[in-house]
């Protein structure tokens, strides 16, 4: 059953213009641009209040930033408990990981639910966001 997710996953995101290839069902090695993802570009994506950051689930290494949330896992030393290929999956799909995880697809646009008309089609980080955004979790190695 996960391969069949893994394909439609690999087929939706082909369609994009996004080249995937999987790592034993666990992770997204080919990155999505040919550009190398930014940390510091990552950093100030994720933090952004105007946006759909990361801050309204998870708690990060940002000692400015007050209102974390606690849904998700703490991202505090991430970049040591997973593989950049594995961060890339959770960001681009986690569905693929966890079908029923409330943590939205940020570079899909199929088999998506009660998304509004001026959205359809069109995925929440372009491919170089999604590549800046694992660049930064990449580098959180400490549990601070």
């Amino acid at each position: 059953m996960r391969t069949s997710g893994l394909v439609c996953v690999a087929l939706g995101l082909a369609a994009s213009g996004a080249a995937l290839a999987q790592d034993s069902g666990t992770g997204i090695d080919t990155p999505l641009t040919d550009t190398p993802g930014n940390p510091t570009r990552g950093k100030r994506i994720v933090a952004e209040a105007a946006s759909v950051t990361c801050l309204i689930c998870h708690i990060l290494p940002l000692p400015n930033e007050p209102d974390m949330g606690e849904i998700g896992p703490p991202l505090l030393g991430v970049g040591s408990r997973m593989s950049v290929a594995e961060i890339r999956q959770r960001i681009v799909d986690p569905k693929v990981l966890d079908p029923d995880t409330v943590m939205p697809s940020y570079y899909r646009t199929e088999r998506l639910f009660r998304v509004g008309e001026a959205y359809r089609g069109q995925t929440i980080y372009t491919a170089q966001e999604v590549e800046d955004v694992v660049a930064y979790l990449a580098s959180l190695t400490e549990a601070q």
